[in-house]
């Protein structure tokens, strides 16, 4: 029986990973500091292949632990995927952002996803076909204002996922993540904005209502993610994933000319951005 280890698992794309893992007939490790969470996905998902525990990820004995005791109970006592999917959001401008509230950022985006990958490896080693899988971000293909350490955090899960990819050729394991664009997921509605000039977290419905109808940033259901991580793992060498794919062009642009790119948002962000509008 093939195993996954899902952070964040609680809620958003993580649950949905949880859900479609499990009902493909994998042994499925769900954890997230939300224990309601864990707690209503236990009731939705039937059977034995469902293992969950509360994990804060920032805490690297936390999540050794849990690695290890899931992983006992695998075939071979090896793991088949790893997805680091924990995460959180701080807006506004860089300087309103609070040390504290930053930091915190980058422990559970970034951080926390180089302690899975330590943890994760000797596992992954195991067993053959093996993925290392970590959620990173349309931010983390060009850095957005009013989102600096969030951006940066998953330009550093994608740069990570680039070397690891590399290196761990040598070990059999395979190396990917996923950048999704505007999913529909808690985060949207639960992230601070600590400048007064800046919009505060909205509704489900109001984000719904506002989001693109069309487009690289339409809004996407958290499902199209699980979706994405499940064909990650059946396919042997794509390196980054886009959600939707159109996203990729960000790359691209911003590969011939990352002015030209960094003027396209400049334009794109006017009541954001007034100052550094041209007369």
């Amino acid at each position: 029986m093939k195993s996954v280890f899902i952070t964040g698992a609680g809620s958003g794309m993580g649950r949905e990973g949880a859900k479609l893992f499990h009902a493909n007939g994998w042994r499925v490790g769900a954890v997230d500091r939300n224990a309601d969470g864990l707690a209503s996905l236990t009731e939705e998902l039937s059977g034995e292949r469902l293992w969950t525990r509360v994990v804060d990820v920032t805490d690297k004995a936390a999540l050794d632990g849990a690695l290890a005791d899931f992983c006992a109970g695998n075939d071979g006592g090896g793991l088949d995927m790893m997805w680091n999917n924990a995460g959180i959001g701080e807006s506004g401008w860089f300087e309103d952002v609070p040390y504290e509230a930053a930091m915190r950022v980058v422990d559970i985006n970034f951080k926390a996803v180089l302690t899975g990958a330590y943890a994760a490896l000797p596992y992954l080693k195991k067993s053959p076909g093996s993925l290392m899988f970590s959620t990173s971000s349309s931010a983390g293909t060009y850095g957005m204002p009013r989102l600096a350490v969030y951006s940066a955090t998953k330009h550093g899960v994608k740069g990570l996922t680039e070397a690891l990819s590399v290196e761990w050729r040598r070990h059999g394991v395979r190396v990917a993540d996923v950048l999704p664009g505007l999913i529909d997921t808690a985060i949207l509605t639960s992230t601070p904005n600590r400048s007064e000039d800046g919009p505060q977290p909205a509704s489900a419905e109001e984000v719904a209502a506002s989001a693109p109808k069309k487009g690289m940033f339409r809004l996407m259901p958290a499902s199209s993610v699980a979706e994405t991580a499940w064909a990650a793992y059946h396919h042997p060498t794509r390196l980054h994933w886009y959600v939707p794919k159109s996203i990729r062009w960000i790359d691209r642009f911003k590969g011939l000319s990352p002015e030209l790119v960094r003027g396209r948002i400049i334009k794109s962000l006017p009541r954001l951005l007034p100052e550094l509008q041209q007369p």
